[in-house]
């Protein structure tokens, strides 16, 4: 029987400001989580640090709040551990374009079958709203008070270009979408980058609901093929119109790392004989 919105929600309730985009992205995320029909004690949801890596508080899934950054590596971990595991990982802008950046470059040559979510405010709102590496150029708060001098980062080139095998980028107030991405990205055998552009109603007065509205279109409207790579490049890099939204590149059949470790080694972690394995000469050479 298919699992309720009431059997994935822990008692644990958030305390984001009102109107905040993580209650979308909470929400469509336990929505996707009934329709992949996979048992909770087999999903593990990682996060990092920040507003919307509290997320596995408020799962009944297995869940890991790591170190600021790291929840990309602490994913790989738990994947390379037991493939068998639904993996999502969960982050903000800041966690992950920012100081986790060199997490997610490596994380994209790997393609390691996890699902990333990015929630994507162009802020860092748990610190109070400083500059990230997603707000515009010019972006004024008290950490660039004359404005932001850097370009924004271009996360959905960076993944295409760096080996991700499903690379989205979604909006938090388009539910339906949302789930849609969330599902097949998980379904995804490979690496799933989605980004999610949310509204921090706090701290970015710039990327508005209103903005949303008049700056967003879909993918699915443009007629792109996300089987072509260089066509996924091009609509990525483009600065002209409005910002797509949707699924931007798909490669199916590619090898995954952890597919290939397991044939090196032989098996995984989780599966392992314990009663099998001596330790007395790694032990022994070290005292």
């Amino acid at each position: 029987m298919p699992l309720t919105i009431a059997q994935v929600s822990s008692k644990e309730q958030p305390t984001w400001c009102p109107g905040c985009g993580d209650f979308g992205i909470m929400t469509a995320i336990k929505q996707a989580i009934t329709q992949l029909n996979v048992d909770l004690e087999n999903i593990v949801i990682v996060s990092g640090i920040g507003c919307g890596s509290k997320m596995p508080h408020f799962m009944k899934t297995y869940g890991f709040e790591g170190l600021h950054g790291r929840a990309l590596a602490v994913a790989t971990g738990v994947k390379l551990a037991n493939p068998d595991l639904t993996v999502i990982a969960v982050t903000g802008d800041g966690d992950g374009y920012g100081i986790g950046g060199n997490h997610f470059l490596h994380t994209l040559r790997r393609n390691l079958d996890i699902t990333w979510i990015i929630e994507n405010n162009a802020v860092y709102g748990l610190t109070k709203g400083q500059t990230s590496p997603s707000s515009v150029k010019g972006f004024k708060s008290p950490s660039t008070p004359n404005g932001a001098i850097e370009e924004p980062i271009n996360p959905m080139a960076l993944a295409i270009a760096g080996g991700a095998t499903y690379v989205a980028r979604a909006y938090s107030f388009d539910m339906p979408h949302l789930v849609k991405t969330i599902v097949e990205g998980t379904k995804h055998k490979g690496l799933s980058v989605i980004d999610t552009l949310q509204y921090c109603p706090t701290y970015n007065k710039i990327q508005t609901m209103d903005w949303f509205k008049q700056n967003l279109v879909k993918v699915e409207t443009l007629g792109h093929d996300p089987k072509n790579k260089a066509a996924a490049m091009e609509l990525v890099l483009a600065n002209s119109g409005k910002m797509p939204y949707g699924l931007f590149y798909q490669e199916e059949g590619k090898w995954t790392y952890e597919d290939t470790l397991l044939g090196i080694v032989g098996g995984s972690a989780a599966k392992a004989d314990l009663n099998s394995i001596d330790m007395g000469k790694f032990m022994a050479k070290y005292r």
